[in-house]
């Protein structure tokens, strides 16, 4: 197998949290995962510490359009890479104005903090692959795969028996637990569940997680997560059925987040990684939004 490179990009200065993939191919370096403009700089660094130029890398795959995902796209783009994604990303990474728009609604005057700028990628260095198909950069076929669930434009991609899985497959941190993350404003359990028995079925050896690193276990970790999945959607079903205000959802289910995470003996320093790869108010509107579209 090709070298597979795992880059943290130290988000909001916490180890682990953010994943960039770098893999060797016969034709140069490709990249899956860019991570936010934010943490550009240290993706750019790293990529040096590797031998390479940002340059010299020509494919990037991203898993989907979130700004922790495929924020810093248009920077690869910038020197002539291809971007790969899924069809529905398309126009947002080609134009990126709503995107930006809705993020800022969310974090105001953070957004340079966390986020940074997002810029407009050309059109035809938007590569939209059909589901099932294979790119095949040098030796390395990848073979995109979509999976909805945590986002309607969500791709996993397979090289080899390996499987890259952005947010579809969960956040796992260190020796921590499975938790799904579930942001506005695609959250569709049904949609997930399908896309986690087509994971059961391409039987990857791997999971490569965005957030963070590599799960070897894989039958339990998807067991884990389809139980927190389905956990997390009833307590944010029931808040709403006790016509609770946003603020008290969110400080309560932020509370059962790190009264669970704290119960299985994690510190402050792994709260604080959590915290960064799936802030728990966020899973309080994407949830909430699934459950009023589904009433």
């Amino acid at each position: 197998m090709n070298s597979i490179q795992p880059i943290d990009l130290n988000f909001l200065e916490c180890k682990e949290a953010i994943a960039s993939y770098l893999i060797e191919t016969s034709e140069g370096p490709i990249l899956i995962e860019t991570g936010p403009h934010s943490t550009y700089p240290i993706l750019k660094e790293a990529i040096k510490k590797q031998g390479y130029e940002i340059e010299d890398i020509k494919h990037v795959f991203i898993t989907h359009i979130h700004l922790d995902h495929a924020g810093a796209a248009w920077k690869f783009a910038e020197h002539g890479a291809k971007v790969y994604l899924h069809p529905f990303g398309v126009r947002h990474m080609a134009d990126p104005s709503k995107l930006m728009a809705s993020a800022k609604m969310i974090y105001k005057d953070d957004m340079d903090r966390l986020w940074g700028e997002m810029h407009e990628i050309p059109e035809d260095l938007l590569i939209a692959p059909e589901n099932g198909s294979t790119i095949k950069i040098g030796d390395v076929d990848v073979t995109a795969w979509f999976t909805p669930g945590h986002a309607n434009h969500h791709i996993a991609w397979q090289i080899e028996d390996f499987l890259f899985t952005g947010d579809v497959a969960g956040v796992k941190i260190g020796d921590g637990p499975v938790v799904a993350p579930c942001p506005p404003p695609d959250i569709n359990l049904e949609k997930w569940q399908a896309s986690i028995d087509l994971i059961r079925k391409i039987s990857p050896s791997k999971l490569y997680l965005t957030h963070f690193g590599v799960v070897t276990d894989v039958v339990n970790h998807l067991i884990a997560l389809e139980k927190d999945l389905y956990k997390v959607a009833e307590i944010v079903k029931n808040y709403s059925e006790n016509d609770y205000s946003l603020e008290k959802m969110e400080e309560l289910f932020t509370t059962y987040v790190n009264n669970e995470l704290k119960s299985l003996g994690l510190k402050d320093e792994a709260l604080k990684q959590y915290d960064a790869a799936n802030p728990p108010f966020m899973s309080v509107a994407g949830l909430l939004r699934y459950w009023k579209k589904k009433n």
